[in-house]
Formats: C-alpha cells, sequence, structure tokens
C-alpha cells in the first residue's frame, strides 16, 4: 500500500488542520477553471468619488512635481520704440508657490482623466540674460501669475506586459494676469519695459507649463514601467495583479481588469495580456449600485462607494492550484496534537472498535495520521454562502517503539462545507459549517475498518472541536495585499453567483 509523502516543515499549515487553509482562499472557486489567458482575477471599477479622493493627491504630486528648479530654455526678442532690439534668454526656471483654487478631476471618455484648474496662482523666479543693441545684461526676474487656468489630459492604457503606461493626452494653460520684477543689472529699465513685455512672455509661459508637465508625466511613467505588480502572499505563493488588457473609461466610471492569479513563488511565467472580459457584474448599470444592505436616504451620490472590486473565481481557482501542487494542503497528526476531549484518540486502543484486529496486533501503541488533499478543492459562489468539497486522504500508521511507521489503512475522507466571507477594514474572514462527510476505505492491512461508525464519531469531533477553531481562526481574518498607507473604509462585501463584490470607501494615513 503506497503511502504519501512526508511534508516538509515549510510546507505545512501551523495551528489549524489543513482543511481551514482551504478556507482563507481570497474567494470562491467553481469547479471549471476559467481559462486565465482572457478573464480577470479582479475587476475594479473606479467612481467619481473615487477621483475626488485621488484629486487632492495628485494635486499635493503635481505641486511638488512643479516646485523644483526646471529648464526653461525661454528665448525671444521684442522691438522696442527708439532703443532698439531687445534679445533675451531665460535659462531655467523654478516655482516657488503654487495655488489651485478651484480643481475638478473627472474621466475622460476612452481615454483617461481630465483635471481641470480656475483660478490658480503661481509665483516663481528665473535667471535672465539680455542684449540691448551693444549692451549686455544679466540678472533675476520674480514673476506672479495669478487667474491661471489649466486643463490637462492624462492618458492611461497598458504597455503589453501588464504594467499601466500614462501619457499626456492634451494640455493647455491660460494666465492672463502677469507681474513682473526684474532684478540687478539694468533692472530699473527692464521694469519700466515690463508691460510691454508681458504679453510675449505670459505667452511663452502657458506654452512651457505644459512642457513641464509633459516631462512630469514622463517620469511618471517611467516610474510604473518598474512597478511590481506581484506582491507575496506567504513564503509559498504570490498574487499577481498587473493590467489584463487596457482599462476602458466611460463619463461615469474606470473599468480595470486585473490578473489576480496566485501562483507558486519561483515558478511564475508572465503570460500574455488579453482584452478584459465583461463580468455579470453588468458594467452598463448606473453608479451607484445598489448595495446588499439598506442605507439610509440621502442624495443618490451618498450611496456611490468610491471603488467596487468583483473577486472573481479565477483567484480562488489559481490559489487551490497553487497550494494543492506545492503540497501544501498535507498534514501529519499526532496523538499529542488532538485536543484532551476529542471523541477519536490516535492509539490501537481508543480505535479498537473501528478496527479490532489493529489492537490485537498492535496493543495499545501510539498512532499517527497523515492527511493530504488527494485533487484541487472545488468551491463555488452563491448569494446565499460558499459551498466547498474537500477531497482528502488518510493514511493511519502505527508508531512503534523503535520508532518505526508500520502502515495500518488508507481512507479517503470527502467533506461538504459551506462558508460565509466577512471583511473588516483591511482583513478578510469569514466563518464554515460542516454540512456533510463522507468515508470510505481505501486499502487495510488490519482487516476491515467499520467506516460507518467512524464516520459519525469525525463528524461529531469536527463539529465540536474542529469547526469552532477554524472559525475562531478565520474570524481573525487575514490582511488583504493593499499598497502601503492605504485602508479600506466602511467595505461592504455581498456574495453573487460565481464571484464575491467589494463596495468600500479608501482611506489614506502615510
Amino acid at each position: 500500500m503506497s503511502s504519501a509523502p512526508a511534508p516538509t516543515s515549510q510546507d505545512q499549515p501551523r495551528g489549524t488542520p489543513w482543511l481551514c487553509l482551504l478556507l482563507l482562499l481570497p474567494t470562491c472557486v467553481s469547479a471549471t477553471i476559467a481559462s486565465p489567458g482572457t478573464n480577470p482575477g479582479i475587476k475594479a471599477w473606479l467612481t467619481q468619488r473615487t477621483l475626488e479622493f485621488g484629486r487632492r493627491f495628485g494635486l499635493e504630486l503635481l505641486q511638488s512635481m512643479l516646485q523644483k528648479e526646471h529648464e526653461l530654455n525661454l528665448t525671444g526678442s521684442y522691438n522696442t520704440p527708439l532703443l532698439g532690439t531687445l534679445t533675451y534668454a531665460v535659462p531655467r526656471i523654478h516655482i516657488h508657490e503654487l495655488q489651485m483654487n478651484e480643481s475638478t478631476l473627472d474621466f475622460a471618455e476612452d481615454v483617461g482623466v481630465r483635471l481641470t484648474v480656475q483660478r490658480a496662482r503661481i509665483q516663481l523666479s528665473a535667471d535672465w540674460a539680455a542684449q540691448l543693441g551693444a549692451v549686455q545684461d544679466s540678472g533675476s526676474v520674480e514673476l506672479l501669475m495669478q487667474d491661471l487656468a489649466v486643463a490637462a489630459v492624462l492618458g492611461v492604457s497598458e504597455d503589453g506586459s501588464g504594467h499601466p503606461t500614462v501619457w499626456s493626452a492634451g494640455c493647455d494653460t491660460r494666465g492672463t494676469d502677469l507681474h513682473m520684477e526684474f532684478h540687478r543689472g539694468y533692472s530699473w529699465l527692464y521694469n519700466l519695459l515690463a508691460p510691454l513685455l508681458q504679453r510675449t512672455l505670459r505667452q511663452q509661459l502657458n506654452k512651457q507649463l505644459c512642457l513641464v508637465l509633459h516631462r512630469g508625466i514622463d517620469r511618471l511613467d517611467a516610474a510604473l514601467k518598474h512597478m511590481k505588480v506581484s506582491t507575496p502572499l506567504d513564503t509559498i505563493a504570490a498574487i499577481d495583479y498587473s493590467l489584463l488588457g487596457p482599462p476602458t473609461f466611460t463619463e461615469e466610471y474606470g473599468d480595470i481588469a486585473l490578473k489576480g492569479e496566485i501562483f507558486r513563488v519561483g515558478t511564475y511565467q508572465q503570460r500574455r495580456s488579453a482584452q478584459p472580459v465583461v463580468l455579470p457584474v453588468a458594467p452598463h448599470m448606473a453608479l451607484p449600485v445598489a448595495l446588499p444592505t439598506p442605507l439610509a436616504t440621502p442624495p443618490p451620490l451618498a450611496h456611490e462607494p468610491m471603488l467596487l472590486l468583483a473577486v472573481t473565481e479565477l483567484v480562488a481557482s489559481s490559489a487551490a492550484f497553487t497550494y494543492f501542487t506545492a503540497g501544501a494542503l498535507r498534514r501529519n497528526i499526532s496523538s499529542a496534537m488532538l485536543p484532551r476531549r476529542f471523541p477519536l484518540q490516535l492509539r490501537t486502543k481508543s480505535m479498537e472498535v473501528f478496527s479490532p484486529q489493529l489492537q490485537e496486533r498492535y496493543p495499545d501503541q501510539p498512532m499517527e495520521l497523515r492527511l493530504w488533499a488527494r485533487q484541487q478543492p472545488l468551491l463555488s459562489c452563491h448569494p446565499d454562502a460558499v459551498h466547498g468539497t474537500l477531497f482528502s486522504s488518510a493514511e493511519a500508521f502505527v508508531v512503534l517503539p523503535n520508532a518505526t511507521r508500520v502502515p495500518a489503512f488508507l481512507l479517503n475522507i470527502d467533506a461538504n462545507v459551506t462558508g460565509k466571507p466577512t471583511i473588516t477594514r483591511n482583513r478578510l474572514g469569514g466563518t464554515v459549517r460542516l454540512t456533510g462527510l463522507h468515508v470510505t476505505q481505501v486499502a487495510s492491512n488490519v482487516g476491515p475498518v467499520e467506516v460507518k461508525r467512524l464516520e459519525t464519531l469525525l463528524k461529531f469531533g469536527l463539529w465540536l472541536f474542529g469547526v469552532p477553531r477554524a472559525n475562531k481562526w478565520l474570524q481573525a481574518g487575514i490582511p488583504l495585499p493593499l499598497p502601503h498607507g492605504l485602508s479600506l473604509l466602511r467595505p461592504r462585501l455581498s456574495l453573487q453567483q460565481g464571484f464575491m463584490l467589494i463596495a468600500t470607501d479608501l482611506q489614506y494615513e502615510p
């Protein structure tokens, strides 16, 4: 009779039976594994409130990006009456202050997002060099532009390797109120000429501000190309959350499809991108979405979550496959690991009622149980609960005084479970209930095993000890792989047919 290979310590789940480990799968698995090349594991919808949440962080990033010294290379000439042609050059510029008093961030259909700023105020300084006739001069100038308007469109797509890519899809700046003051050199003269220079400088500054924005977006795109698109979950598995294809944008929301595959650390090969597919969440639905719990009756916008997240069956099917093929769903169980009051102790004397020959051959000897998943667990997501079938095999050994392990019998133990996932802040938890257990004898070296009697006792033991312990562990939850500083605020979770839907607001604490 063959036996399962002994697991190494690093492969073993700690502190709970492997049955409990399966319940950590992030969502629901169907018996049919979807093709990972075409279907997203995670689908996200960004709402207008998402943009409002991100607007202030985007403005802070924009301000920090602009408030640096920038290469300007602004040159030009002006023909002054009586004095001749004034040629000037401004090689660099430093923005000291940027106030954006009125700003909005909206979706730009089929492109990305659009930033509109009104009544902005910008204060800057620059070095200058000038030549008027045969006279050369240099100095500095301070400029204050008020009533500045900025309109910029940021294009968002996918670069073919799962990384987001951004580009400047349009930019326009308009400033009508420009004040300048020259310092050093013949500054008294240029200050007199300032009203004559303002129109030309204002037009060129408007163009240069867009160029500065373009360069900043290029730097952002370069950083995104090196962004990590996977996160380790533990020593065995990691999750790939790279883009499955270009995001889709309408005037109401952004639609993002992520791969969401869980893979074994060190063995994953990046799969090719594919266009995202439509989930059964009806993307044409008007946001806000009707949530599963009744809410108060403020204006409809108050119902709209910042983020809608659908976690599809691919996430859990890839998790089940990864942990199963890695050998993580196996465990050695000794008598010392069972609760003292557990109705079935791992000794031949305790097992005599199920296998009389076992006690006859090995009187009152300790036993050991090797438990492993013989095939990938199957779960399906329904509106009422997560329904699952777990397929395991258990081989019993007698531990002789010289530490030799003698095979006794091999059983198949299949269980039906239902679970209810829960979410609190950044942790995913849940509860589980055992709904069925079936034990069959596969082989035996000690005669027939009374599997029906054993099955009844196992059900009682799991109901009394196993399930409460699993629920205690599950209720503590596991942390979700979120970016540093980002938290889910008032998340609401609902089960749908084939996927789990999370509607949540967001909170950022650096």
